[in-house]
C-alpha cells in the first residue's frame, strides 16, 4: 500500500511518467489490493478568505467562522489519521479489464463548494458542473503540474431562473432557498502529455476549489471515510 501511496505522491507532485495506450481486454483471474491511507503528521492549516472582500456574502457567509472568514480544508483526515479523498492509481498498466460505464463525471457547485472535492476522469473524457446556488459562479479550470498551469476552459454557470434574486431580504421567506440546478456545463478534459491533475476554482469566489485527475486505466480508487 505504501508503494501505491508513493505513486499518487508522485503524480500529484507533477513528476510526469510517458503516456500509456490501454487495451481492454477479458481478465479471468484478477486480483484485489486493499488498504489504509494514513497521513503521517499533522494537518495543514487550512486556507482563509475575508468574505468582505469577495461577492455573496451574504448567501456564501451562511458557511463561514462566525468572524467574517470562510475555510477551505483540502485535506479531509480522521481522527486517527485516516486519509480521505486520496486516489490510489496503478501506474504503468497498458491491458486489463475494462473502464467502468458511470457516464460523464459530475461536479455540483453548493453552497459555495464544488463538490466532490476529488474528481477521477479519464482524459479526453466530459465533466459535467451544475450550478445548484441562487447566485452566480465563473467556472475555470486549469492543467498544473511542476510546469506551470494551462487553461483548459472558462465558463460561466448560470443559476436557475426560478431562484429568488432578492438575497438581501433577511426575513424568512427572503432567506428560504432550494438547491436548484441551473443549466449544466458540459466541458471536455483534454490534458496536455505528461500531465494527469487540473484543478477547478470559481472566478468569483476563491474558496471555491475542486481538484481532479485524469487516469488512463481502470485501476484506481478513491479513500473513504476510513481511508
Amino acid at each position: 500500500m505504501r508503494f501505491l501511496f508513493a505513486v499518487f505522491v508522485a503524480i500529484f507532485s507533477g513528476i510526469g511518467s510517458p503516456a500509456w495506450s490501454y487495451d481492454e481486454i477479458q481478465v479471468a483471474d484478477g486480483g484485489t489490493v486493499t488498504g489504509t491511507v494514513t497521513l503521517d503528521g499533522q494537518v495543514p492549516k487550512p486556507k482563509g478568505y475575508n468574505l468582505i472582500t469577495l461577492p455573496d456574502q451574504f448567501y456564501c457567509g451562511r458557511i463561514s467562522d462566525g468572524r467574517g472568514w470562510r475555510i477551505l480544508q483540502p485535506f479531509q483526515v480522521g481522527p486517527a489519521g485516516e486519509f480521505r479523498d486520496v486516489v490510489v492509481y496503478l501506474e504503468g498498466i497498458d491491458k486489463g479489464k475494462p473502464f467502468g460505464d458511470e457516464g460523464a463525471p459530475k461536479i455540483e457547485a453548493k453552497d459555495c463548494l464544488f463538490v466532490p472535492f476529488t474528481t477521477i476522469v479519464r482524459d479526453d473524457q466530459t465533466v459535467t458542473v451544475v450550478n445548484m446556488d441562487p447566485v452566480m459562479h465563473d467556472l475555470q479550470a486549469y492543467e498544473t503540474s511542476h510546469l506551470g498551469p494551462r487553461v483548459l476552459f472558462n465558463v460561466p454557470l448560470p443559476m436557475n431562473p426560478a431562484h429568488p434574486r432578492n438575497l438581501k431580504d433577511r426575513s424568512d421567506a427572503g432567506m428560504y432557498h432550494k438547491h436548484m440546478a441551473g443549466a449544466p456545463m458540459k466541458q471536455l478534459v483534454n490534458l496536455s502529455k505528461g500531465r494527469r491533475i487540473f484543478v477547478m476554482q470559481c472566478g468569483f469566489h476563491a474558496y471555491m476549489e475542486s481538484w481532479g485527475l485524469a487516469v488512463t486505466n481502470p485501476y484506481f480508487s478513491k479513500t473513504d471515510e476510513q481511508g
